[in-house]
């Protein structure tokens, strides 16, 4: 374990604005980097993914450590790891089925919700124009006029490139920003009422949310607008989230698995109800697509057509939250399947005695 963590990131990264806030609130030191590039004297990630921790490399073989750096990706192990080599305040519920349900709407954020904000950034002629003249400007040593013209031109086009894999398209646009919209109109009602959406603390799923709404709604325009006209609770706690270092959490803080599975907290099931809706079918969908060997998932979300590239990474979240559900204890299931039930969700954990994806 390092006593400062080292990243690399930006601000118009959804993921950087969500691991930082999770450092911050867990009192974990940090150095921020702040660039999209690989930082001089740093190994490059395998995969470009923002943001990149440089951690010291492990060997495979024994305890003693070889104190040369790897770059690391991937904000939902990493943040797993954090949990385990620093102490104190976590993020993770101690109760197993809570945590699955901070598991699958953290999920729900990172890949469902990142939908909505490439969507509208790269879909509306109005965020990408803003887009393409900011973002350059977080990546990168200061430019001339020429050269962020030119770098924006380049961002733009790489990003519009990367939608087939979002899955924004003409024929999915109505699917995503009706979601958008209700997804901040159920979060609105639960902060009404609620700090965190697991009760008085965040939780992994609050930080993924958080890193998805800094681009909807403090960044891009058209998201903006709607968060800000339906939504001013959200647009506030999105502000709020960035920095809980002062918070003081209990363990008592976090809702009890067992009032969740009796439908006490009505506006948090309407929240599982609207993931029930749109992500599941997507997740099944797309794993089915990836085991007959297809390279395009069509099929059907809130009544409606869906269409884009089959995605393998989410193939993996599939099986990662079916693996979480399958470890659960009987004790466990038997709060954490009321909680699913009815919501569209409990379609991810159908059969769970087959887990052939891999």
């Amino acid at each position: 374990m390092v006593s400062t963590l080292v990243l690399s990131g930006v601000p118009g990264s959804p993921y950087t604005r969500k691991m930082v806030a999770l450092l911050r609130y867990r009192r974990i030191p940090y150095r921020l980097l702040q660039t999209a590039g690989t930082p001089a004297g740093m190994p490059a990630p395998k995969v470009p993914l923002l943001p990149t921790f440089y951690l010291p490399r492990k060997h495979d073989t024994s305890e003693a450590r070889d104190e040369s750096l790897e770059a690391v990706t991937d904000s939902t192990p990493l943040l797993r790891r954090f949990e385990r080599e620093f102490e104190g305040r976590h993020s993770l519920p101690a109760d197993p089925a809570l945590a699955l349900v901070d598991a699958l709407i953290e999920d729900y954020a990172d890949e469902w919700l990142t939908k909505a904000m490439f969507h509208y950034r790269w879909s509306h002629p109005t965020d990408f124009a803003k887009a393409e003249k900011i973002l350059p400007c977080w990546s990168s040593e200061p430019l001339d006029d020429a050269r962020l013209d030119e770098y924006g031109r380049w961002i733009s086009s790489r990003q519009h490139a990367r939608l087939r894999y979002v899955g924004s398209n003409p024929t999915t646009a109505s699917v995503i920003e009706s979601s958008y919209e209700r997804f901040l109109d159920a979060f609105e009602t639960h902060l009404g009422h609620y700090p965190f959406l697991l009760g008085k603390r965040p939780g992994a799923s609050d930080f993924a949310v958080y890193g998805q709404l800094t681009q909807l709604t403090q960044f891009d325009p058209t998201p903006m607008t709607i968060a800000i006209q339906r939504s001013p609770r959200v647009y506030a706690w999105v502000t709020l989230m960035e920095d809980h270092c002062g918070l003081e959490p209990l363990e008592s803080d976090w809702f009890s698995s067992a009032e969740l599975s009796q439908g006490e907290i009505p506006s948090l099931r309407a929240i599982l109800n609207e993931i029930g809706r749109v992500y599941p079918p997507l997740l099944i969908a797309n794993a089915a697509a990836l085991q007959a060997g297809a390279t395009q998932v069509e099929t059907e979300i809130d009544d409606k057509p869906w269409v884009q590239q089959a995605f393998p990474y989410q193939a993996k979240c599939l099986l990662w939250l079916r693996r979480d559900y399958d470890a659960l204890n009987p004790e466990d299931r038997a709060r954490v399947d009321p909680i699913f039930s009815g919501t569209g969700c409990e379609a991810l954990f159908a059969d769970a005695t087959d887990r052939r994806l891999q």
